[in-house]
C-alpha cells in the first residue's frame, strides 16, 4: 500500500509541474480532448495502462 501512495504522490507532482509550466497548452490540450470519441480515448487510456505495467514490469523485475 505504501508503494501505491507513493506511485499517486508522484502522479500528483508531475500534473502539478504540467500544469504550472504551460497551462494555456493543458488547456487547449483538454479542449481537444473533449472533442475525441470515446472509443478513441479508451483505446488510448488501455494503452497508456498497459504501457505502465510494462515499465513497472520492467523496473520492479
Amino acid at each position: 500500500m505504501r508503494d501505491f501512495g507513493t506511485a499517486l504522490a508522484l502522479v500528483l507532482v508531475i500534473e502539478g509541474l504540467a500544469w504550472a509550466s504551460a497551462p494555456r497548452a493543458l488547456k487547449r490540450a483538454a479542449i481537444r480532448l473533449a472533442e475525441l470519441d470515446e472509443t478513441v480515448l479508451r483505446v488510448g487510456g488501455l494503452a497508456a495502462a498497459g504501457l505502465g505495467v510494462l515499465g513497472v514490469w520492467l523496473v520492479r523485475g
